[in-house]
């Protein structure tokens, strides 16, 4: 296994094998998502142009097992933006981990860590004090949930992270077996980088 931060010429070679990525381990519970290349393209467009993005890879070989992306706050879709800014935090100082998909057979390795250590890192070198992320917040009782499924607050808050209480954002996308996009809540979460 290698882990590679990728950023400019890298960082954009990288996109179809993120959306690939995104569209396979983001079919899973909890985020149920149903997307295709096209949107994937478009939405991650922002990343591509956006000064100071990072990808962090997982390879296994030459391929592409994992991801983890961040860029700044400021340069992300409104819908990240806003809810961090209505809690007060400085979205100048504020560094926003997006998606962190890794393909199940990779799982359990350390890579959930090694992704965050080299999304801080980056964020650091960069001169940003915290960085915030995101996740679904689906209900406890959805039928879709798997009996086993662990979720990974207690990582995210081993990590120093914790939620950013009362702020959450909202996100629309195609469930699988959906005919249209719902909105979804998205949960904030905060930590510190220095």
């Amino acid at each position: 296994m290698r882990i590679e931060s990728m950023t400019g010429d890298a960082l954009a070679a990288a996109l179809g094998d993120l959306a690939r990525l995104r569209i396979a381990v983001f079919r899973e519970w909890p985020y149920l998502y149903d997307g295709d290349l096209d949107y994937e393209a478009g939405y991650l467009q922002r990343l591509a142009e956006g000064e100071g993005s990072v990808i962090v890879g997982a390879f296994d070989g030459d391929a592409l097992v994992g991801a983890a992306t961040g860029a700044p706050l400021a340069t992300q879709h409104d819908a990240f933006v806003q809810p961090v800014a209505g809690s007060g935090a400085p979205i100048d100082q504020t560094f926003y981990f997006a998606e962190s998909v890794l393909l199940p057979d990779y799982r359990g390795r350390g890579i959930g860590n090694a992704f965050f250590d080299a999304r801080e890192a980056h964020a650091r070198s960069l001169g940003f004090d915290r960085a915030v992320f995101c996740s679904v917040a689906r209900p406890s009782d959805h039928p879709e949930k798997p009996e086993d499924y662990r979720p990974l607050t207690g990582f995210w808050k081993k990590r120093g992270y914790r939620p950013l209480a009362g702020v959450v954002g909202h996100f629309s996308w195609k469930d699988v077996g959906s005919e249209k996009e719902t909105e979804k809540p998205m949960q904030f979460w905060i930590g510190h980088l220095v």
